[in-house]
């Protein structure tokens, strides 16, 4: 279960490289790299699925890569971070935990149940 964690966070990590790189691309072969990393990004994906549930594998990838790319945009791309910026990134991370405390919640309720 600890080395599907691992394929977590790399597939986090590389989605912010491939969205920079899609910034920052400017020919054709920057291209095939951004999606070689996208490939790579893709079987991270799948390695995490076969330890931990999908839905919560794309949750943390989504609100991290959302939260991630937007602080990307503050500190590389001089966007600005403003107190609505931060409460919805606050708001996708909480949402995530939510969801992540409410289906450990069922999953309990339903062993208890069967049990």
């Amino acid at each position: 279960m600890r080395r599907a964690w691992i394929y977590v966070v790399i597939l986090c990590l590389l989605e912010l490289c491939w969205v920079y790189g899609l910034n920052i691309a400017t020919s054709w072969w920057h291209y095939i790299g951004v999606f070689l990393i996208m490939l790579t990004d893709l079987e991270c994906f799948r390695k995490a699925c076969e330890e931990l549930p999908t839905g919560t594998v794309y949750a943390i990838f989504a609100s991290a890569g959302t939260a991630g790319i937007a602080l990307m945009d503050v500190i590389l791309f001089d966007a600005s971070l403003g107190v609505a910026k931060l409460s919805f990134i606050f708001l996708l991370v909480a949402g995530v935990v939510g969801l992540q405390l409410a289906d450990r919640k069922v999953e309990k309720q339903a062993k208890e149940g069967v049990n």
